[in-house]
Formats: C-alpha cells, structure tokens, sequence
C-alpha cells in the first residue's frame, strides 16, 4: 500500500501522516529487523545436468546453497541459467542469496536514484519484500532480468520486442539487423510486413514487387543462422500479416508446403531432424505466423459475401474474394500445420490506451504482448497456488488483500527497471521509456482450479479465474495511478488521456458485469470492484505511470523456477508427475493438488486414499472407487482418457480476456481426429467471445519435429547391419542359382492384395498374390491407359517378376535390386509408409517388402513403415515394443529396471501412492506418454534430450528448463 503526495493511500502503512513525495512501503511478508534469508533453513546441493540420450554431463556444479524446500527441478534450473559468471571461477555465483542480491539490490537502488521511496526505511522494506517474495517462489520476474540486472552486461529486462518494417528496402534491411540483435541476446520479436506491397502491385521502376512472403525468407534464414550458432535455444519470432493483403493466400500456404517438403525428404532418408544437416533446405520454420483479421472481414464471412484485397500504396481494392473461401484455407492450413494463427485487429484496437500514438499492428512471438511498434515488455508472473489458503479439511478461500499487496510490490519492481533498462535498438528504448509497458501475469492457474474444486471447462472455474485476473490488472492500474502521482504519468499520457480513460472505464464496466458463482470467488470480485473504483477515481486525478499493465504469457523457465504444476493459464498436463529426488533418482507421483481438490469436495480421508491410488495406478479418475462421476471433470487435463475440450479451452480465454492489458499466450489442443470445420469453429467463436488472439494445435500435425541427433556409433552400426545384409543376400543368391529351378504354380484360389497408388501424379494399380502357404507368388500393375508404352512395359515386367518367384528368386533379391531405381515418374506418393519413391519400381518393391518381408529383413534394407519410424523416433528401435503388443506402461515399470531413491522426508497426503518411475521416462510428458500409450510429437530438449511440453505458445523443457523461444 502506498502514501503519495495528493494524500495517505487506503491501507497504507502509517495511518493519518504527513504526505510526502514517495511511495510508503507496507510490510507484506517480513518483519521489522530480520532479514527473510535468516529465516528459512539453508542447504548445499550439488547440481549434475546429464543428457538422457547419450548420458553425457551437460552441466556441472556443486554446493550450491538454496532453501531446503526448494525442489531438485527448481534448483537446477536456477542454477543452470540464472547464475552468472564462468563455472569454476570465483566470478562464478554458488547460492540464490548471491542470485535474488544482484537483482533486488539494483533495483532498490534504481528506485531510490529516481526518487520512488518516501524515506529510506521504506526502500529497506521494498527490498526485503521484493527478497522474500523470490526466495519463497511467491512470483518470478521473466529470464532476462535474472540473466542481466546487477551484471556488467547490457541490463535488457525485457523479453518481449515487437518491431517495424515499412515498404522500403532500407526498412527492410533494418527489420533483418534489428531482429537479429534482438534473437543474440536470447529475446525474441514479432512484426507485421502489412505495409510491404504485394506481388500483386507494381515498383516504380515498372518491375512487379517481390511481396512479403518473399522478405520473409531471408528473415527465416537470418534466425535460422542465429539460432544454430547461439548455444541452444531457437529464435523465437512472429510474421503477420492483414487479411486483406493482397499475398494473404500465398502467406497462409507458406508452411503447409513445407511440411509437405518436410516429410517428403525425412522419408526419403534425409536428416530432417532440428539442427540435422538437411533441414535448412526447409523454409519459414523459425516463426510463428499469424493472420491479423478485422470485423469486416469475420461479418464476410458470417453472411457468406465477398471481401477485397487491398494495394498497399494506394488503399484500393485489387481483387475481391470469397471470405468463406479464404477463411477455409485459413482454417485447412491450420488444421495441417498448426500455422496460421489468427488475430483479431479490431478486438485488439478496441482495448487500446494509446491510440492517438498509433495503431496496434503487430505482437510478440507468443501474442501476450500487443502495442506499438517499436516497443518492449518486461514480464512477471505470481504464482497463484501461494495465494490459497487451507486448513487441510476443505476450507479454502482466496487471500485477495495479500494478493493485491504483491500486485503492487511487483507492479512498482517492474516500473523502477525501465529507468535503468538497456534496450536492443534506439527506437525501442526511446518508445519504452515513453510509454512505460508493463506485463504482469500469473502461473499455476489450472493447479489452482483443480486444487479448490473446480473444473477448468466450468462457469465456476472460469468465474474464479477471472475475479483473479480483474483484481490483478484493477490493482495494477491502481498502483500504476499511485506511482504517476509521484513520479509522473507515461509521457504520451497526455496525448492519450481520454482513450486511456475509455479503456479503464471498459474494464471497470465488465467487472461490473461478471457473473459471481461460489464462495471462492464473491470476495475476489468484491475486492477486485473496489480496485477498479481507484482506477477511476485516481487514474482521473493523476493519470496512469504505464501504457500497458497485464499480459499472460506462457511462464516457460521461470515456472519451473517456481515449482508451478501448470503454466501461464493452461490446465494441468496430466495427474501424474514424474518428480525429481535429491541426491538423484526420481519418482512418479499423484498430484498434490488431487487430494487437495477431494477434500474441497468432501470426500473423507480413506476414500482420498483409495482415489489417489486409483489415479497413480490408471493415471486417470474414471471408475475411482467412491469418486461421484458429476466430479471427473474436476480432474480433466490437457492429455489424457479425459482431455479439455477445444472449446473448453477457449471459453476460459474469453473468461480472462477482459481483464487483460494484452493478450493470452495460449495454444488450443484439438485432437488428432479434428476436422477442418472444428478448426472454423474455433476460430470464428474466439472472435465472437472477444479473444484477442489464439493459434490451434492438433495433435501429430507436424511430423518435422526437433528430434535428438543420431550418433556417430549408431549410423556406423547401422552400416554394419546393412552391409552384413547384403552379404546375406548375395549369398542366398549364389545358393539358388546353384541348383536346377523348378516353377511352382499358384493354386486356382490364391489370397491377394490390391493396392491403389499414386506418385509424382501418376496412378495406377498392383495385384499381389500369395502362395496359400505364405510366400509371394505373383504381381500384376496396371498403369496409365490400355495399350500405352508405360501398361505395356509395366505388363511386361510384371509377367517378368512373377515367373522369377515362381522359380525360386526371392523377394528380398528383387527388393534390393530395384530400391532406389531412379527414373520419372517420381516423387511423392499417396502411401503414409513410402511418402517418397524415386520411381514407380521403387515404390513396388518397398511396397511388397513391407506386406510380404519380416521385420528383420527389411529392415536390413533400411524399408519400415510410419508406424515403426515413429516408435524410432519416440524409442530409439525400430523393433516392436512390449506397449506394442498390448501391454500397458505399468505392467512393463513391474519387470523393467528403476533408478529411482526413496524419499527422505515424511510424504505428502498425495505420496503413499507414489511408485518408482520407468527407466525410460524423463519428465511428466514422457511419463504421460508412457501411461496413455501415445507419442505427443513435442521436440525433444536440445540440452538433455527430454520430451518438452507445451507452455502456451512455446515449448519448455521440464528436464532443464530449455524453451523453444519464450522467456
């Protein structure tokens, strides 16, 4: 709570006193004279990061002190990417102390140097604050704070950047450098290439424009490069483009082709995997893209009418389309790919403060930050399961006046690093600083839910995560009001008063309207109104210090950092963790979280007990002894026999979104089964809800997934086999033509297979027939039109083959002679096994080689289905698995070995159901994967191999702590 100069705030720490220029700093969590780092238990770890796939030490470094409740993951990853300074030197950071000093120290100081605090004693109690809620995981401030404040270094404390490009090619060249600068110090940057003309349009000089699409390789290749030589994370990056740009159709086609591309190559035996030598001939895949859609538009295509294309220099219409027609394809591509997004411009603009300064154009990487051009956001994001209360019999409430107080600590945290922030490009910094955005946000959201009873697809569920996200963002603007009284509002304030005004009046309007449920979340919302009447009231008298205040953005690393269950705003994984133990080892466990949510629900002890060793045996709630089925959905998650719907997904965004600065950095899962059309309705009722932006995701859409690299010692062993096959297949040649062939003829009723085929365009026909005793005995192709040179030719052949195995020659001779015959037609095929043939004689023979061969042999030729590729690419073997042939996960963690030590402690009410986990798991996703028999096509962690999991828009790495681009 604060005291400013126009008069003493409600609740602040000395009722009745003087004004004076400063905030008063309230005591939250210390108390007066001891220090938060004296009053927790201390202890050395040592931190040993191997890679799971070859066992090598990725990193290393021991007696690391931190508190002794820390879990194992947290510390690791803390250790591992916030310390600063060379392992093994003295620069080298050994505790967290070290870690949370270098930070809150510089920002005490930053806000003392610019006159923030009203007295000394009150930047003492920021600091202890700001101390106590890090060191007991109550919030985290986004990556790069930790990376950067306090060391000598540039101090860049945002993570999110968006930039600008205009129609020329000095921008454009500018938008390659700026972007550039940004990926190499780990950050990432959206844009939108709108105001680039299209293909369509002409140039000056007469000649036809190269269009967007075409500036978007070079940008693609620039972050590919950057990525590749900078340690281990991707560029993260966003493209957008208007829909009624001119080259919209070719920019939404842009990765479906390369998927195609993708899986042509990766069949036809090129390393396709991420950072394999074959993949850079693979275009557009270091972004995600979006379409940026308007009103007029999504009304086109809810009345079915025609919608215009626009040129770029001149605002004319060029050519009109079908707006069903183009959504469709949207939506097609999508469904594909997982590309494009979608954003929806006049929502966005519509919550705009600063209008008068410009449009929203353009987002971040994961769509949580929108504002101008040619700025930055720094992130936080509190830990929600921190703010449940419990008594442990069912009660539970929402501590909303501590909550708040955080919002405000944070909130002031996050303003005071803009004055010492470093910032990649001039405009960015000048822009930041004028305007000042902020992103706070939260994580743990679907632990939270769960843990208090609620379903995530549920009115009470949505109705509890919203009074969270009204309170957060209303005291936010509260204190950001408090904060211009003392230390001046934004400076493109004034030019924007009254629409800054408009949009905290709509915020404020729809508080006002939200529907309350339950006991949980009533006094949430209560506090939450009274927040926005500050709003109001101050943000009039003094003006607001911040363009911006909220975001959710997905809470990769800094999650793990906190030991969140959940991420951002997404449900839970799953009920069944893998946990990591101390001094190595690890076990599988039920959600602490599970026994927390029974008992809110009013099951007794025992039959908490009997649930929770339900669940760690199936991994599921359903047919729980003693659970009510109205309560499965309580326990629903994002995989699994009961997964959240798409919808589900959505309707919880719509919930938050009116309470938000920004957007939500959220992914909607559709199952592989999904169709087009589920896709359209995603789409088109996130825009009736009031979404601002979402990207849809359908399961095993993508098959060029981040894959682990194969060794050296594999590829040689691999050799060997081949070669020793080939031995074996010479010498059964030499052996049959020792001796006088006697033709045996097909009996008058033969079992066949007829197959239907396609490549490179063209089609035709195989017959396969069989000896009744197993073996092929004959094989008919019917190809092109009757009495062509290529039927003729393929009759002849096939008359020629047949009689060879009627005489003896075996198939695998014909396999091995006529694999990778190269001639036209050729390409890809129509055939999920044989994706790309060389010629049709090669795709024949692969073919009979996987109907007719065994296993053993045709993999010696290197021949396997998508079936078997895939339990490669997820396993390591091609050969087939005890999960295969019908076992489940748990049948094979009873034979298999386990490296896994008890636990010291006493455990947790939800731990006596806690079992050794598999060998072959991980982490929580691969544990999943185990227990549902599924294969989530995830990338692995470039770091130690792991499964990652979503988080978001974004992948994070549960092993170390790796994402895929977000911070």
């Amino acid at each position: 709570m604060t005291e400013t100069a126009s008069g003493p705030a409600r609740g602040s720490r000395t009722k009745g006193a003087k004004a004076s220029k400063g905030l008063r700093i309230e005591r939250i969590h210390t108390n007066p004279g001891v220090h938060p780092y004296d009053e927790v238990e201390w202890e050395r770890r040592d931190v040993v990061m191997t890679n799971w796939r070859d066992g090598s030490i990725n990193f290393e470094q021991r007696g690391v002190e931190f508190p002794d409740f820390w879990s194992v993951n947290a510390v690791n990853i803390v250790t591992s990417k916030y310390f600063r300074g060379a392992v093994g030197t003295p620069q080298r950071e050994t505790g967290l102390k070290q870690l949370i000093d270098r930070i809150v120290k510089t920002y005490r100081k930053a806000g003392e140097d610019n006159n923030y605090f009203a007295s000394p004693a009150d930047a003492e109690i920021f600091e202890h604050e700001l101390a106590y809620a890090l060191l007991h995981q109550v919030f985290s401030f986004n990556s790069p704070v930790w990376f950067n404040v306090g060391t000598p270094q540039p101090q860049q404390v945002s993570a999110c950047f968006i930039l600008a490009v205009d129609d020329s090619m000095e921008s454009i060249l500018d938008w390659y450098k700026e972007e550039g600068m940004i990926f190499k110090g780990g950050s990432g940057a959206g844009l939108n290439l709108s105001r680039i003309r299209s293909s369509k349009e002409l140039l000056s000089s007469g000649g036809n424009a190269s269009g967007p699409v075409s500036f978007m390789r070079g940008a693609d290749a620039s972050a590919g490069t950057i990525k590749s030589g900078g340690a281990t994370r991707r560029a993260a990056k966003m493209v957008i483009l208007d829909v009624d740009h001119p080259d919209i159709e070719n920019f939404i086609e842009t990765k479906v082709k390369e998927e195609e591309k993708i899986r042509a190559l990766r069949d036809a035996g090129f390393d396709m995997d991420l950072g394999g030598d074959d993949i850079t001939s693979v275009q557009y895949q270091n972004a995600n893209n979006s379409v940026r859609v308007n009103d007029e538009f999504m009304k086109a295509v809810e009345s079915g009418g025609k919608f215009g294309l626009r040129a770029r220099m001149t605002g004319d219409v060029i050519e009109e389309v079908e707006a069903k027609s183009l959504f469709r394809k949207m939506a097609e591509a999508a469904w594909a790919c997982a590309d494009p997004g979608i954003q929806y411009d006049d929502t966005i603009n519509a919550w705009h403060t600063c209008p008068e300064s410009g449009r929203i154009n353009g987002s971040n990487p994961c769509s949580e930050y929108m504002h101008l051009d040619n700025t930055s956001c720094n992130l936080a994001s509190l830990n929600l399961m921190k703010f449940l209360k419990d008594d442990g019999l069912g009660n539970q409430s929402f501590e909303s006046e501590r909550f708040a107080k955080v919002v405000e600590l944070v909130i002031t945290a996050m303003d005071i690093s803009i004055c010492f922030a470093d910032f990649p490009t001039q405009k960015i910094g000048e822009n930041t600083r004028a305007f000042r955005q902020l992103g706070i946000g939260y994580a743990n959201l679907g632990a939270l839910l769960m843990a208090t009873g609620h379903a995530y697809d549920s009115d009470g569920g949505r109705a509890l995560a919203g009074a969270i996200t009204s309170l957060m963002t209303g005291t936010s603007y509260k204190r950001s009001a408090e904060l211009a009284a003392v230390v001046g509002p934004y400076d493109g304030y004034a030019r924007n008063a009254e629409p800054h005004q408009r949009v905290m009046k709509q915020h404020a309007d729809a508080n006002a309207k939200a529907v309350h449920i339950d006991d949980l979340d009533s006094p949430v919302w209560a506090a939450a109104t009274e927040a926005w009447q500050d709003v109001i009231r101050l943000g009039a008298k003094n003006g607001f210090r911040n363009a911006q205040a909220s975001v959710i953005a997905p809470t990769g690393t800094i999650g793990l950092a906190m030991s969140c269950d959940t991420t951002g705003l997404e449900p839970d994984l799953a009920l069944v963790k893998f946990k990591k133990l101390v001094g190595g080892g690890s076990m599988q466990i039920v959600n602490g979280t599970v026994p927390q949510a029974l008992r809110r629900l009013g099951y007794q002890p025992e039959q908490i007990e009997a649930i929770v060793a339900h669940i760690a045996e199936h991994g599921n709630v359903v047919d729980a002894p003693g659970l009510k089925t109205e309560h499965y959905e309580v326990f629903d998650c994002a995989m699994g026999e009961r997964s959240i719907s798409a919808m589900g997904h959505v309707r919880m965004m719509a919930a938050i979104q009116p309470w938000i600065s920004g957007a939500l950095s959220k992914t909607v899962n559709l199952p592989e089964s999904a169709t087009v059309e589920d896709v359209e309705e995603v789409y088109f009722e996130a825009w009736k809800m009031g979404v601002k932006a979402l990207a849809i995701y359908r399961d095993n859409c993508k098959v060029g997934q981040p894959l682990s690299a194969k060794t050296k010692e594999k590829e040689k062993e691999k050799e060997e086999v081949a070669a020793k096959a080939e031995e074996t297949i010479r010498e059964a040649v030499e052996k049959v033509v020792e001796y006088r062939p006697v033709r045996k003829r097909l009996p008058k009723g033969r079992p066949g297979i007829t197959t239907s085929f396609t490549v490179g365009g063209a089609e035709g026909y195989m017959t396969a027939n069989s000896y009744p005793d197993d073996g092929l005995g004959e094989v008919f192709l019917k190809m092109s039109k009757q009495g062509s040179t290529l039927a003729g030719m393929m009759d002849a052949f096939s008359i020629a083959v047949s009689v060879g195995l009627q005489y003896g020659v075996p198939l695998e001779t014909y396999v091995s002679k006529f694999t990778n015959m190269r001639f036209e037609p050729a390409g890809m095929t129509d055939d999920p096994d044989v994706r790309m043939a060389q010629s049709i004689v090669d795709y024949i023979f692969r073919r009979l080689a996987l109907d007719f061969l065994p296993f053993e042999t045709r993999s010696a030729l290197g021949i396997h289905s998508a079936e078997e590729r895939q339990r490669h690419l997820d396993t390591g073997s091609y050969e087939p698995t005890f999960e295969a042939d019908g076992l489940d996960a748990d049948s094979l963690a009873q034979s298999a070995p386990v490296h896994a030590e008890p636990l010291k402690a006493v455990p947790a009410p939800a731990e006596p159901a806690a079992k050794a986990a598999p060998k072959t798991a991980h982490t929580s996703a691969e544990l999943v994967e185990m227990q549902l028999g599924i294969s989530a096509d995830a990338p692995l962690c470039f770091s130690c191999g792991t499964k990652m999991q979503r988080a978001g828009s974004c992948y994070i790495c549960e092993g170390c702590g790796s994402t895929s681009g977000c911070s």
